[in-house]
């Protein structure tokens, strides 16, 4: 990890004792920033998404691609948190630390002494980061989240969708990544602060509130006028024409964004009805006259195939996109310039294809480590606290390691 992006926080040491998907990725944006992030991992099952498959990454060790999608630029020992040594363990580590994340539920984290009053009185420079479903306060706190089930409660769910059937979740986990990456920007905000302050700090993250922040217009719609969002399907609810199209032999997203947009597009779409309806001439009025409006549009979208629709637009400057699988995206040129696969190699030597960082700074991209294997670097972390190859190995007879 030699890139300069990489040492933005080469002075940071993470303990990353979360599992699953939002605690992670924040683990893995911090290590793709140069900190020093070490997972911690129970012995045997370890992190529930090795598990999470198929598909898996197969050679020597079978790894899960969800595994292998949050876990980069990291070291990983495993400990035993619910026994007294491990939980002292964590503490010693702990207090070599800057960071810890953690995504017990409260009650847990308190009784395992993970919890953030317990590790201050440890290390008082630390900033925890606690990530759950409700956060650390309000009647839901103790209950276990899901990004399902956020999706859901959040409000999510009933903006998406079709207009016609049930409401439906996004294609990922969407809440978990939003929380992750809030995350993450929480414990840089906090490290930005403790430099002046001196003290750590806890920062309280939960699914919920990400869910519905990550709204924005739409739940902002909702508080400036106390009606429910209607479910728009892949359309817009304040744009107009902003969706997919049918087109003689496929789809294509057309973004009309502004008024300007909307005159060429009737120009390229040669339809000058629609240019000089002084209904559809301004935003507002193509949104009041929607249901008017889309069939119209899309009757002239269904005149040409997707290719030739593609060639016009890109000539009048309209905002449009093909909706494209991952093999075409993978290979598109601006994907290749833009670093989205990158291949590193495992312990064994052998060539694995991860996601790229979308983090660019100065022209520089993170270089990238494998994600590690179950217990990869314990002995390597615990000889780092001054413990002894035997003790170790006395350690992992026990099953603390």
């Amino acid at each position: 990890m030699n890139s300069p992006t990489n040492r933005y926080l080469a002075d940071v040491r993470v303990l990353d004792a979360s599992r699953v998907l939002a605690g992670p990725l924040c683990g893995q944006i911090l290590g793709d920033l140069g900190a020093d992030v070490i997972k911690i991992e129970r012995p045997g099952p370890g992190d529930e998404t090795r598990g999470w498959g198929p598909p898996w990454v197969q050679h020597e060790v079978r790894v899960s691609a969800y595994y292998l999608s949050c876990n980069r630029n990291k070291r990983a020992i495993t400990l035993d948190l619910s026994s007294a040594e491990g939980v002292a363990l964590f503490h010693r580590l702990a207090q070599q630390a800057d960071v810890v994340l953690e995504n017990y539920l409260p009650h847990s984290a308190k009784k395992l002494g993970l919890d953030a009053a317990t590790l201050h009185q440890i290390n008082p420079r630390l900033v925890v980061a606690s990530i759950s479903g409700f956060g650390r306060t309000g009647p839901l706190a103790e209950l276990p989240g899901y990004d399902f089930a956020l999706q859901a409660l959040s409000g999510m769910m009933s903006v998406t969708g079709p207009i016609e059937g049930p409401p439906s979740k996004m294609g990922v986990a969407i809440v978990d990544v939003l929380t992750g990456m809030n995350a993450a920007i929480a414990v840089l905000a906090c490290l930005h602060a403790r430099q002046r302050s001196g003290h750590g700090y806890h920062a309280d993250l939960a699914l919920l509130d990400s869910a519905v922040a990550g709204q924005v217009n739409v739940a902002q719609a909702f508080l400036a006028t106390s009606h429910e969002p209607a479910r728009v399907g892949n359309a817009h609810l304040q744009i107009v024409p902003y969706q997919l199209f049918e087109t003689a032999d496929g789809h294509l997203v057309v973004a009309v964004g502004n008024d300007g947009q909307w005159a060429r597009f009737c120009a390229a779409a040669e339809c000058p009805e629609l240019a000089s309806d002084a209904r559809y001439a301004t935003n507002p009025g193509r949104v009041e006259h929607r249901a008017v409006l889309v069939p119209l549009i899309e009757a002239v979208m269904r005149r040409h195939p997707t290719a030739e629709w593609i060639e016009r637009f890109r000539k009048a400057d309209i905002p449009h996109a093909p909706v494209r699988g991952y093999a075409e995206l993978f290979a598109d040129p601006q994907a290749l310039a833009r670093n989205l696969r990158v291949t590193v190699r495992d312990v064994a030597g052998h060539e694995v294809d991860l996601l790229g960082s979308p983090l660019r700074i100065d022209g520089e991209v993170p270089s990238m480590t494998m994600p590690p294997t179950m217990g990869q670097h314990t002995d390597e972390v615990l000889a780092e606290l001054g413990i002894s190859a035997e003790e170790i190995a006395a350690l992992r007879e026990r099953g603390v390691v």
